[in-house]
């Protein structure tokens, strides 16, 4: 039987949580684009302009962008904590892989944001 102390640690608790909630996000956001999709809205150019540069909207997509980087970060940074071993190559890959979500999230913006 193992004894673990308990000394406020939440023992993966909320990534686990993050996980999950930046995954119903994502499924939320694609049924609302599947919906919109199949009423039609991405027939042309103009209406999907329309559609994409509402408030709500822009919003919505910008919310799942952050999702999405905080879904990857919790994972990503999982398996590099899991499959490589010495620190300074996990150390540089972590601070890698979190520009590269930094830039996307703020490619991103730009794009929603320039409609």
């Amino acid at each position: 039987m193992v004894n673990r102390k308990i000394v406020g640690a939440h023992y993966g608790l909320k990534d686990w949580l993050a996980q999950r909630i930046t995954g119903v996000v994502m499924v939320m956001f694609t049924l609302v684009m599947a919906i919109a999709l199949l009423q039609g809205v991405g027939a042309n150019y103009e209406s999907w302009r329309g559609f994409m540069s509402s408030s709500p909207m822009r919003f919505v997509t910008f919310i799942f962008i952050i999702s999405l980087c905080w879904h990857a970060w919790v994972g990503v940074r999982d398996i590099w904590m899991d499959y490589i071993q010495p620190a300074g190559i996990k150390l540089v890959l972590h601070v890698l892989t979190l520009l590269a979500l930094i830039g996307y999230a703020g490619w991103a913006a730009q794009v929603i944001w320039r409609i």
